[in-house]
């Protein structure tokens, strides 16, 4: 089982280095192909159908530089991008060999923890989730722990066995573009998809048209016609099922990790007043957590540091811990958003491999990624009170009974 293991990771890799090559070849082919030998050889050449052979070149290499530019952005972003979550300790040795004897024995390193999760208040990189206003985390409230990376991980963040490393928003591991698609590469990939099925989609119909012609002649068929037909028809089904599946997944706001893990439930951390009523009706955490053991208190005859006390007080943050139901998607925002969000706020942005996608901008201080209306109706369901602005330059929750 663990040789099984360790071949088909093998097989995986030495997959996503070759097959990039055999893609660069069949563009190469292909324009051979169609614009060599069916457009100039025999419409233009044979049949003198120039105007003809000037629409179909100008639609091959309109969507040709389209996928090649799509698929070139998709390629570069995947190999020097792949949306790898920082590590905020190096491994030593002993880790990296702990890591690969746990690889070797087919295990998955998230379901087999053989480091458990960092018990210090000061944990590196806890701040960056109770800093805030709402993260993703376990049924405790603390936030999901990547035994392998040794550190917190972020919200949507998967741990890759082939990279070693969590990624956020990780998709698939994909050997048409050589790595794993993830946010940072997910909108090049789909632009990747519908180009190259349009590119299909032209070759297929100059094969057909040659193919009619030259049966209307009465001559022997082409083995070129025949082999851009088929293999363009082939791959052009292929790009455009997998075209389908992205604007799915676009659309409803969804990985494929999201799709393997249906029913999944996920455990919300949702910032509420520091001095609000003590609920009955969803649990709690205050960040920053306490140390344990606690420390022993002052002596009696110590004076009292109010402004110390003051201050951690207005340190602290208090965090509801709700759950969504099984196959609910916290961060659905309707489909437009969507859409916005992974592909971009202009048309530009929608058919040219430009920029990044929105969603890969964390700086925000709500949350990672914005939740969609789900998280309203959590706060609704359970009481909890919704974020207002007292003063400026502080932000704080509006107080409301959870009991009424």
């Amino acid at each position: 089982m663990a040789r099984t293991a360790v071949s088909n990771r093998a097989a995986t890799r030495w997959t996503v280095r070759i097959i990039p090559f055999f893609i660069v070849a069949a563009f190469v082919l292909g324009t051979y192909a169609v614009v060599g030998r069916l457009c100039v050889q025999y419409l233009y050449r044979q049949k003198g159908k120039s105007g003809l052979v000037a629409a179909l070149l100008v639609l091959y290499f309109l969507f040709f530089i389209l996928s090649v530019a799509t698929y070139l952005r998709t390629f570069l972003t995947v190999q020097l991008n792949p949306g790898l979550v920082p590590l905020l300790h190096e491994r030593d040795s002993a880790d990296e060999k702990r890591r690969a004897s746990t690889s070797r024995r087919g295990r998955d390193p998230e379901a087999n923890p053989w480091v458990p999760p960092d018990s210090s208040p000061d944990s590196p990189g806890l701040e960056a989730f109770y800093s805030k206003d709402v993260f993703v985390c376990e049924a405790d409230g603390r936030p999901k722990w990547c035994s392998d990376c040794r550190q917190w991980k972020p919200d949507r963040a998967h741990h890759s066995s082939e990279l070693g490393r969590c990624v956020r928003k990780m998709d698939h591991l994909c050997p048409w573009v050589g790595g794993m698609v993830s946010e940072t590469s997910f909108n090049f990939f789909a632009q990747f998809t519908m180009y190259t099925t349009c590119f299909c989609s032209v070759c297929v119909a100059v094969g057909a048209y040659c193919l009619k012609l030259q049966n209307g002649d009465g001559r022997s068929t082409d083995g070129w016609v025949i082999a851009v037909i088929v293999l363009s028809a082939l791959f052009g089904f292929f790009t455009f099922a997998m075209a389908l599946t992205s604007l799915r997944f676009i659309f409803t706001n969804i990985t494929n990790i999201d799709i393997l893990r249906k029913r999944q439930q996920f455990y919300l951390a949702v910032r509420v007043p520091r001095h609000s009523l003590k609920p009955n009706n969803f649990p709690t955490i205050v960040y920053p957590l306490q140390p344990w053991p606690p420390e022993p208190p002052p002596p009696a005859n110590a004076l009292p540091d109010h402004s110390l006390a003051a201050r951690d007080d207005q340190a602290k943050r208090v965090f509801a811990i709700l759950r969504t139901e099984p196959s609910q998607n916290p961060w659905d925002l309707g489909y437009w958003r969507n859409w916005k969000s992974v592909m971009g706020n202009s048309p530009i942005e929608w058919l040219l491999p430009i920029k990044h996608s929105p969603c890969c901008n964390h700086e925000s201080m709500a949350s990672d990624y914005p939740f969609g209306p789900l998280l309203d109706d959590l706060r609704e369901k359970h009481g909890v009170p919704e974020l207002r602005e007292d003063s400026p330059g502080r932000v704080e929750m509006q107080q409301t009974d959870p009991r009424a």
